[in-house]
């Protein structure tokens, strides 16, 4: 690829994730411009399996649609891609050594809710699902920011896990437009909740027990990302600190609005994500 093509690849995928509109956005600043693209990259292929999922295709046209992205990244990784965002990608992931497992857990992660709706998983399969669609992101993440040790991958297991945890509590009800529900059914169960449908489980005046519960687990899981970061070096490590700043910030809003009134949704400011931006792109 010329050098010209591969700057016109990067600007469309670079203005692609700005117009997203994301705290990523912001955290990827901090990168070095070649690293930052590549979590550019690294996001637009997130976007692009989680539409597919996501999407009002029929099970089947999803289930084939992950299944070529599979063949893609196996293209990828021979250097046979012909796809924009493939040929991107295969740079990448030469350049900051990204691995295809990661890839393909993520599109694994979107297989789990290509199928019939998830609904109160147990714990074990709640944490199979975190490992794929965040963790595995947080492993191809801290490669791309210049760390690939096994603290790193620390880091990507406990930020990744914190992160997912707290996306499903923020979205608990947009989840339930989709007849989804990720609150596990060990949490609903101690909280005296026996139903797994949605529409029932989100009106149980017992629902903030077991949001609590996972909000527990989520800050707990932050607590283990910020001590495996400490042993990393740091000015890596600044876009993960900057994100777990906003995710953690948001987890306490979550937490002070309640579980059971949930009519405002609850946002980080955008000038509190400057901030984290600025703060830890300076420590």
């Amino acid at each position: 690829m010329s050098a010209t093509a591969e700057n016109d690849l990067r600007a469309a995928i670079r203005d692609r994730v700005a117009a997203a509109g994301t705290s990523f956005y912001w955290a990827m600043r901090l990168l070095p411009e070649a690293r930052r693209d590549a979590m550019y990259a690294i996001y637009a292929f997130c976007r692009e399996v989680d539409d597919i999922a996501d999407n009002d295709a029929s099970e089947g046209d999803k289930h084939i649609a992950l299944d070529e992205w599979r063949g893609e990244i196996d293209a990828i990784f021979a250097g046979t891609s012909q796809s924009t965002l493939g040929r991107v990608l295969a740079e990448d992931a030469a350049r900051f050594h990204l691995r295809r497992d990661d890839f393909r857990a993520l599109i694994d992660g979107m297989e789990m809710d290509a199928g019939a709706p998830i609904q109160a998983p147990s714990l074990a399969e709640l944490d199979l699902y975190c490992d794929r669609v965040a963790s595995a992101v947080g492993r191809l993440s801290v490669r791309a920011f210049g760390v690939a040790s096994p603290d790193a991958d620390e880091v990507a297991f406990h930020l990744g896990r914190a992160l997912q945890l707290t996306n499903i509590l923020r979205d608990l009800d947009e989840d339930e437009t989709r007849d989804r529900l990720y609150l596990p059914r060990e949490f609903l169960l101690a909280a005296g909740i026996t139903a797994t449908l949605p529409r029932e489980v989100l009106r149980h005046p017992d629902l903030g027990r077991a949001c609590d519960a996972l909000a527990d687990l989520a800050e707990q899981h932050f607590i283990d990302a910020h001590t495996a970061m400490a042993r990393c070096p740091r000015r890596p490590m600044r876009p993960a600190r900057a994100m777990g700043a906003v995710y953690h910030a948001q987890l306490t809003r979550l937490r002070r609005r309640g579980w059971v009134e949930r009519t405002e949704p609850v946002k980080v400011p955008k000038p509190m994500k400057l901030w984290f931006a600025l703060r830890y792109g300076f420590i």
